[in-house]
């Protein structure tokens, strides 16, 4: 198998909501909300796919000033295709894109706390949420 990562904005509001629930990620997104799935795609600063063929197999997205931070809202892989490296891979392509030194921010999806520290994030004590 060979996966192959791309750098797009031409990803569809319907291909990102199938990649999100064949993730288990979509659970945790408004995927029954278009608009807002739509603005989610249109204001990335960074959207990398994974790709087996031309199958979307992972996504992430980020909003980000290049520079000093960089909040990596979806990280995003196919539950078929996890432990393998995929989510490791799209961070770094996320990382190319970023200036050296901005840093990587994000909010875990409960299964996945045990994840990012064996990727090297560091958990922060005082994040905050404002609905």
């Amino acid at each position: 198998m060979t996966i192959k990562y791309k750098i797009t904005q031409k990803l569809t509001a319907e291909e990102f909501i199938d990649i999100l629930e064949r993730s288990t990620l979509g659970e945790r997104r408004p995927i029954d909300d278009m608009k807002c799935i739509q603005g989610m795609l249109d204001y990335a600063d960074v959207l990398v796919v994974a790709l087996d063929g031309e199958k979307i197999i992972g996504v992430a997205r980020a909003v980000t000033d290049f520079h000093y931070a960089c909040y990596l809202s979806d990280l995003a892989v196919d539950v078929g295709y996890q432990k393998q490296g995929i989510g490791q891979k799209l961070i770094d392509v996320v990382c190319d894109e970023l200036e050296k030194g901005c840093k990587i921010i994000l909010l875990s999806a409960p299964d996945a706390v045990s994840y990012y520290p064996k990727v090297g994030f560091t958990q922060h004590p005082s994040a905050w949420v404002l609905k």
